[in-house]
């Protein structure tokens, strides 16, 4: 698992996550539902770590989004500003791959009669 999580997270640098679902899900799901892993959990892993890697990267969509409505300042200052918000996802992504249940609370919930 951890090797398709660095996957998703290298390949989220290059491809935006729609395109990266597309193309990855009818691979990669199969082999993680017949690994045991709930589909709802790793659909919830791939997209949080498809954004983290957004966030990541110097030169990404979304910088140049948030410089541009900044009117003002560098862009490093933005480059710094993504850090705090990459190390929480990473700290949510550690937090779900170690309580499943924290990701798999709310689709629960909403099974049950």
């Amino acid at each position: 698992m951890f090797v398709v999580d660095c996957t998703y997270f290298v390949l989220g640098f290059y491809i935006e996550t729609p395109s990266l679902t597309v193309i990855t899900i009818p691979i990669i799901d199969p082999l993680v539902i017949r690994q045991g892993y709930d589909p709802i959990w790793f659909g919830i892993l791939m997209i949080v770590l498809s954004e983290m890697a957004l966030t990541t990267l110097r030169v990404r969509l979304n910088r140049y989004m948030v410089q541009g409505v900044r009117k003002s300042g560098k862009m490093i200052d933005v480059m710094i500003g993504a850090v705090p918000c990459a190390a929480a996802m990473l700290m949510m992504v550690a937090a779900v791959f170690a309580f499943p249940q924290i990701a798999l609370m709310l689709p629960n919930m909403l099974q049950r009669p």
